[in-house]
């Protein structure tokens, strides 16, 4: 899925990883247009342009591109790099009219839009910004989260809620759009008149769940919590089916002590899939609090943990759980989720960190050894990475990989002696499965050394 422009501040400044496709594309355009020799001289300043752009000398990137406007002025590519060269000097002006000018010679090139609508943005002309916006829906209806954002920013709330709503209905919550719709209700101000209406809401459209979630945000930011209870209540009344109205109800239970009526419900919101996973990240967050105060309700923690990964493959979850486990020292099930949240979340160095550890201790030396090739790919420069696969590989009896990997740690190994001694005591366990007695007796010298050193 596309990456968006998501504009939480006045400043744009993120660039989304699309519009970097353009570039190879106006390439081809070049290389293919027949222009003999003028073809040649042409490429010969885009491509320096290109370079110089690339070590941030964008006067002589712009020089080299007015050089190709003197061949052609027709091409898009070099107006759109030119808008980028400016905007880079802040030269905001010049960026937005070579910008207009690429549009209007490729109107249907998505990330000429995206680039004019950022910088609109960036000089806060928002007015600019939603006319551009308006010109990606048809291209792609995602950017309508933005045009939503850009109304908040325009002071257009009105707009703002109502495009939220509809897309609410359409594709159901999430957690951006209920904090872009909480940073309307905070900007307005107006919490009677909001009140008001989204009464008026439920009353003409009961079945419309996001007026109650609206209607009960809004008590609890006020400090009426019997009142979103009871608007918590009457949405579950009008749509039993509804797990968005668990979202609201387990908070409510637990604060009351209803324990089990607040798991029932936590249930239903992990079971849900129209609740986002970032929403069930936190309802298990306040789950795990609870139960670490009241730790007489842990069954029903585990019978919920149990069957997750039914639920939501999601890793934030499998890691908080792992966590959860390792602190009550259930590490072998903390070991199962971290493994799990692993396998969604690859590169997350302290999930491999912790699920390492574990997999040593439980002496799961293949799945230790093969987790640390890989993490070694993604990171080469850990020391730890060497001595968790120097461990796995001579338990394994591999001793001269066990050697190599833990020689290349050691080269890594920055003022930390406990990890040093490790390193050492490795090797020497190492030495000694080669049949090499003089080394193996080396290392463990120098392993004793160290030892008296850190005591």
């Amino acid at each position: 899925m596309k990456n968006l422009i998501i504009i939480l501040i006045a400043v744009f400044t993120v660039i989304p990883a699309k519009s970097q496709e353009l570039l190879p594309q106006l390439f081809l355009d070049v290389n293919q247009d027949d222009l003999g020799n003028v073809n040649n001289e042409f490429q010969e300043y885009f491509f320096e342009a290109l370079k110089q752009k690339g070590i941030e000398n964008y006067e002589k990137a712009i020089t080299a591109l007015e050089k190709c406007l003197e061949l052609d002025t027709e091409k898009a590519v070099v107006y759109f790099e030119l808008g980028r060269n400016y905007r880079e000097l802040e030269q905001f002006e010049n960026s937005l009219e070579n910008l207009k000018k690429a549009h209007e010679l490729a109107p249907k090139q998505e990330d000429i839009l995206v680039y004019l609508f950022q910088t609109y943005g960036m000089t806060k002309d928002y007015e600019g910004s939603i006319a551009t916006v308006k010109q990606l829906i048809p291209l792609d209806e995602a950017y309508k989260e933005d045009l939503a954002n850009l109304y908040f920013l325009n002071e257009n709330y009105d707009k703002a809620l109502q495009l939220l709503d509809e897309l609410d209905e359409e594709q159901g919550a999430t957690t951006y759009r209920n904090s872009l719709r909480r940073q309307v209700y905070a900007r307005t101000n107006n919490t009677g008149a909001q009140i008001n209406n989204l009464q008026e809401s439920i009353s003409a459209n009961p079945e419309v769940e996001q007026n109650y979630l609206n209607l009960i945000y809004i008590y609890s930011e006020q400090g009426e919590d019997e009142e979103a209870f009871r608007v918590a209540r009457e949405l579950l009344e009008t749509n039993p089916g509804s797990s968005l109205a668990h979202l609201a109800l387990y908070k409510f239970y637990l604060d009351k002590n209803d324990t089990e009526a607040a798991v029932a419900s936590m249930k239903i919101v992990f079971e849900s899939e129209e609740i986002d996973a970032e929403s069930k990240f936190k309802v298990l967050n306040d789950f795990l609090s609870f139960v670490q105060d009241n730790p007489q309700y842990e069954d029903e923690l585990i019978e919920v943990a149990g069957k997750l990964t039914e639920w939501e493959n999601a890793p934030k979850l499998f890691e908080q759980l792992g966590k959860y486990y390792l602190k009550k020292d259930n590490r072998e099930d903390a070991l199962k989720f971290f493994e799990l949240g692993l396998n969604e979340d690859p590169g997350n160095f302290e999930l491999i960190k912790n699920t390492l550890l574990l997999q040593l201790e439980y002496q799961k030396f293949e799945s230790a050894r093969d987790l640390s090739e890989t993490a070694l790919e993604s990171f080469p420069s850990q020391p730890m990475l060497y001595l968790f696969k120097g461990v796995a590989l001579n338990n394994l009896n591999e001793f001269e990989t066990a050697e190599e990997s833990l020689k290349d740690g050691l080269d890594y190994l920055i003022d930390d002696k406990r990890m040093e001694f490790d390193f050492y005591s490795q090797l020497a366990i190492s030495y000694n499965g080669m049949n090499n007695a003089v080394k193996a007796d080396e290392y463990r010298r120098m392993a004793e050394n160290l030892k008296k050193e850190i005591n």
